[in-house]
């Protein structure tokens, strides 16, 4: 999978996001997707197969970095990243009518707590979440409480769409699950897949992260997730 890097902005001081530009294009502004990334630390380019894919679908995709080992979690990068998305996205031809916010992972948990907690200011709200591959029930460091068992008491104020891989050795698909039990209206996708399969990856020991798939069926599991994405950006 090769294609040209992507623009690179900074979203804070000495913080960065990756750009994908929709590569397809419709009447209109394109809708968007700021896509988290999960615990390692400054990893926006573990995101780029699925971030690519996506904008080939239409989408603009906005992917920062951010580290879990700051002392607050990574919670005030995560939110000035949501902030700068947010500001950005009609300069970059975006629709910030049709904002997606998601995430894979330690992120996903994140992009759903922050998409559905009430003290979400309206302004940075956005129109649906898509949590792949995360659990639900530990508190988020963005919002100081846990997605599951609020979403269990109130109902969730956008559309929530959940992707787990079957096959993940990582993150049960059983956290996914419940969130899913706990939201009846929440669309439920399971792929055949594991924990990097279902962003287009797969886990290289030799570079201690995870790297490009290239075998059919990681790249076909990936390739849906992308096609979640653009559903739940309102994309067919």
């Amino acid at each position: 999978m090769t294609s040209a890097p992507p623009e690179v902005v900074p979203y804070a001081d000495g913080r960065l996001m990756d750009v994908h530009r929709p590569t397809v294009h419709t009447a209109g502004p394109a809708p968007v997707v700021l896509l988290w990334h999960g615990r390692g630390p400054n990893e926006r380019d573990v995101l780029r197969p699925l971030a690519r894919e996506a904008a080939g679908l239409g989408l603009l995709v906005l992917v920062p970095d951010w580290s879990s080992e700051q002392p607050d979690g990574g919670a005030a990068e995560l939110l000035a990243s949501l902030a700068h998305a947010r500001r950005i996205a009609t300069g970059l031809g975006g629709d910030p009518a049709r904002f997606v916010l998601a995430g894979w992972s330690l992120g996903g948990r994140e992009a759903v707590a922050v998409a559905t907690h009430p003290d979400t200011p309206a302004e940075l709200r956005p129109g649906a979440a898509v949590g792949i591959a995360s659990k639900y029930a530990d508190p988020a460091v963005t919002t100081g409480d846990a997605p599951l068992a609020r979403l269990a008491a109130t109902p969730s104020p956008v559309p929530l769409w959940l992707v787990h891989g079957t096959a993940d050795e990582i993150v049960d698909a059983g956290h996914t699950r419940e969130l899913s039990t706990a939201v009846p209206a929440a669309t439920l996708v399971e792929l055949p897949t594991d924990h990097a399969g279902v962003v287009l990856t797969v886990y290289s020991p030799q570079a201690g992260r995870c790297v490009p798939a290239t075998a059919a069926d990681t790249v076909a599991a990936g390739r849906r997730t992308a096609s979640v994405l653009a559903a739940a950006a309102g994309l067919s």
